[in-house]
């Protein structure tokens, strides 16, 4: 499958689960993800606010606020960029770009400090590699911090033996 067709194929999957289900179902890969040893001793976390067809993420970033880490949730800027806002209480979300609560809080831009990136995607491969909405702000995102240790999050039907991958797609170091 082509990447276009990939997406399609997942979005069939993820129609199969009501919005409760997939809550649901997130529920052991955010036990997973919080007890990653990246998470564990990170200071400061890229994080993403989910969409109803996403690993349910509302609940995790308040522990991890609540656990004293830094969280950064990324906000669409334009038609191409994201820029990274310091999370800290559901206060500070806004419905933004394509419905998606973004926050509205202080700007983050230095991105030397972030020690770990939670990425959503339509797809993973058990290489690592991320098949993204298409949009490439993530991507793009990720090129300009190559050092951030990634975790990819995904429900079990996402995973992939390979899905297509561009020089620009950025790879995982682990998907959960």
């Amino acid at each position: 499958m082509n990447k276009q067709e990939l997406r399609q194929h997942i979005r069939a999957l993820k129609s199969q689960f009501t919005d409760e289900e997939l809550v649901g179902l997130s529920r052991p890969i955010i036990e997973r993800l919080l007890a990653h040893p990246a998470i564990v001793c990170a200071g400061t976390i890229l994080m993403y606010h989910s969409l109803p067809d996403e690993v349910f993420t509302h609940e995790a970033i308040n522990r991890l606020v609540s656990d004293g880490k830094h969280v950064l949730l990324p906000r669409v800027i334009d038609g191409e960029n994201i820029e990274l806002r310091i999370y800290k209480t559901p206060d500070d979300l806004r419905r933004g770009a394509f419905g998606i609560m973004e926050p509205s809080g202080t700007l983050f831009r230095d991105y030397a400090a972030i020690d770990v990136a939670v990425i959503p995607g339509m797809s993973f491969d058990s290489s690592c590699n991320r098949l993204g909405r298409g949009k490439g702000y993530y991507d793009r995102f990720l090129a300009q911090t190559p050092d951030v240790f990634k975790v990819g999050v995904c429900f079990d039907f996402q995973k992939m033996p390979i899905i297509p991958a561009s020089e620009h797609d950025i790879r995982m170091d682990v998907v959960i």
